[in-house]
């Protein structure tokens, strides 16, 4: 299947909002580390109602207000009607850039949060942590170093058949076959530094929202995957 044309381009990280619960300082600490913003439908309004205008607006137009609709130049409204796609999936394909921040995803209802976890894991490619009050989520790449403190939580949740090796958890992972509907990794705890590899793009990591930091300088150096 052929990738959709980059609607936005960013050498810099960029910051992604959804509709679905926004906090002034989630928002504020994707800004500082990803300063261009773009909006998924109606987290446009969202956007909007703290005197920000986003760089591109980029969903099925479903749920952005006549108002906000009015409020937005013309040029960064980007009407996409595939109904077989989410508004994130539409953004997260559209945005060519080294990190994506999603914030306003993971905030109300469920089924959002699922179908936003599934998309994570089908485009690995794309790089992005998503941020709420009290998680940082991302898709585990490859490799990853994490310089985390014992006791730390540390949950791994996988989305397909996946295994791995790593050090630094109280109950390891190496030789545990992790699946959907199987093994999964919730619960578990740092004991220091971690380390872990990971043998395909389907394992989940949620880490406590104070380690947003660490995780973002950790991803900064390890490996992406490739397509293919």
């Amino acid at each position: 299947m052929t990738a959709p044309a980059p609607l936005v381009t960013s050498q810099a990280p960029v910051t992604l909002v959804g509709g679905g619960g926004l906090r002034d300082k989630d928002l504020h600490t994707c800004l500082a580390r990803g300063p261009v913003l773009v909006a998924a439908d109606g987290g446009a309004d969202a956007v909007l109602g703290r005197g920000l205008t986003p760089t591109a607006v980029i969903g099925d137009m479903d749920s952005l207000t006549p108002a906000g609709r009015a409020a937005l130049p013309p040029q960064v409204q980007h009407h996409i009607p595939d109904q077989d796609s989410t508004d994130f999936e539409k953004c997260l394909t559209r945005i060519a850039a080294p990190l994506v921040l999603g914030v306003g995803f993971t905030a109300r209802r469920i089924d959002h949060t699922l179908a936003v976890f599934n998309t994570l894991a089908r485009h690995p490619t794309r790089r992005c942590v998503l941020i709420n009050k009290s998680e940082a989520i991302t898709l585990l790449p490859p490799e990853i170093a994490l310089p985390l403190e014992p006791g730390c939580r540390v949950s791994l949740f996988p989305m397909g058949a996946v295994t791995g090796q790593g050090s630094g958890l109280e109950w390891p992972i190496d030789g545990q076959d992790f699946a959907t509907d199987g093994r999964i990794g919730t619960s578990n705890r740092a004991t220091g530094p971690m380390h872990l590899t990971m043998e395909a793009p389907r394992m989940l990591v949620f880490l406590p929202r104070g380690r947003l930091t660490v995780l973002l300088d950790a991803l900064d150096a390890a490996p992406r995957w490739t397509e293919g």
